[in-house]
């Protein structure tokens, strides 16, 4: 998620809450206090989401490692290595 655009849209369904409530209640403190409520809760549905598509994710490569790791032969460190060099000539900074 492009984290500006999470900001933006919060503040944007903050503002509209604020307004529907301050119509509903016509009281600027209880406004504010419901906001902030409102707030709160936003943060912890979005920390919930997150938590979850991390706790999905993980399971998902767990069952996939597991299937996948049976299946993978020994590995062999007789492989030959190709050398490479160290700086390549057509950088300028390299010069």
């Amino acid at each position: 998620m492009y984290a500006p655009r999470v900001f933006i849209s919060m503040i944007g369904a903050l503002a509209v809450f604020a307004v529907a409530t301050y119509w509903l209640n016509g009281s600027l403190t209880t406004t504010l206090i419901d906001t902030v409520i409102c707030a709160v809760l936003l943060q912890l549905g979005y920390f919930g989401g997150v938590l979850f598509l991390v706790w999905k994710e993980a399971k998902a490569r767990n069952t996939q490692g597991s299937t996948a790791a049976s299946n993978i032969p020994a590995r062999s460190d007789d492989k030959e290595k190709i050398p490479v060099s160290p700086f390549n000539g057509s950088e300028p900074l390299n010069r």
